[in-house]
């Protein structure tokens, strides 16, 4: 018999629970292909009983006690910008692997505080996805902060360059209805 391996080339990130069960696996596609074909970046776990992209944020096992002292959640796109953010040192950030933050992924962070920090991409889907957001974080009541990034950068990128650079945008975050 032939077997694929779906994740095969792939940097492969283990999807956690809120308790820290591993319940599904996203894999980033590495290196990025030079030949011009278009392949998705992140594949993830066909959804189980267990995994539902829509309720579980990536991260938030390792995230919820950094976020209670924090006193704020910093959300990203992708595993990438997640890990980086964690070794920048803000470790109250999660992501939500490329799916909209849904009202499922809101009563997780909800438990530990009312502040949202978005830092998606700098690009028209991220910047789609933070008015999705936004909306949705709005009509749970939350106080929604936005982080402004160069054009056409993710958080891994700026962190990557200067995690300085990251951690002042984070602080200086401004009212979503500002950015």
């Amino acid at each position: 018999e032939n077997y694929y391996d779906r994740f095969r080339g792939r940097i492969m990130f283990p999807i956690a629970s809120a308790n820290g069960k591993v319940v599904a696996f996203s894999g980033r596609i590495f290196p990025e292909p030079t030949n011009g074909v278009e392949v998705a970046k992140y594949i993830n776990s066909p959804e189980t009983s267990l995994y539902s992209k829509s309720k579980i944020l990536f991260g938030y096992d390792k995230a919820k006690h950094a976020i209670m002292r924090a006193n704020a959640c910093i959300v990203v796109e992708g595993q990438m910008d997640l890990c980086m953010a964690h070794q920048a040192g803000t470790t109250h950030t999660v992501a939500v692997s490329g799916t909209a933050l849904t009202e499922e992924h809101l009563k997780l962070v909800k438990r530990f505080t009312e502040t949202l920090i978005l830092s998606f991409d700098a690009d028209t889907a991220g910047i789609m996805a933070s008015k999705r957001s936004v909306t949705t974080a709005f009509n749970e009541g939350m106080d929604v902060l936005a982080v402004t990034l160069e054009s056409g950068k993710d958080p891994a990128d700026i962190i990557k360059e200067d995690s300085e650079k990251w951690k002042h945008a984070v602080a200086h975050a401004k009212p979503f209805v500002e950015f």
